[in-house]
């Protein structure tokens, strides 16, 4: 078990959990470099939730759908991480990409349209990359 959901078995309170689970998140989307767009559009927020989010005094709640999504992306992050070298690793989620998934578009692009069903494809085609699928 992995990224946020791990951490949510461990930390029992729920502003514990979005705490953590914002803070890593926040982490990723610098890591990638992911525009203020972006970064709200996959967490399934406005630019302005996201701007106050991740703050560390946030006290908002986040929904189930925002912390399966922020568990996924940071899951997508670590398998990135292991499966390419880091040049790679950090450009891979915002690069077109011609893979089945993503028809020439950018991974990053593709998961904020398609929403949790789609990071959760991308996480599952990377794992199945990573296990030598």
């Amino acid at each position: 078990m992995e990224g946020a959901m791990y951490i949510a078995e461990k930390i029992r309170e729920p502003a514990q959990i979005n705490a953590v689970a914002l803070k890593a998140y926040a982490r990723v989307a610098d890591a990638w470099g992911l525009s203020l767009k972006e970064a709200a559009g996959l967490a399934d927020m406005s630019e302005s939730t996201w701007k106050r989010a991740k703050k560390p005094d946030f006290a908002g709640e986040l929904t189930k759908d925002q912390l399966l999504r922020l568990s996924a992306v940071i899951g997508i992050y670590k398998s990135l991480e292991l499966y390419f070298s880091e040049p790679l690793a950090r450009s891979w989620f915002t690069r077109p990409n011609t893979g089945p998934l993503f028809g020439g578009s950018r991974p990053v692009d593709t998961a904020i349209d398609g929403g949790l069903p789609q990071i959760l494809a991308v996480r599952t085609y990377l794992d199945a990359l990573r296990g030598g699928a």
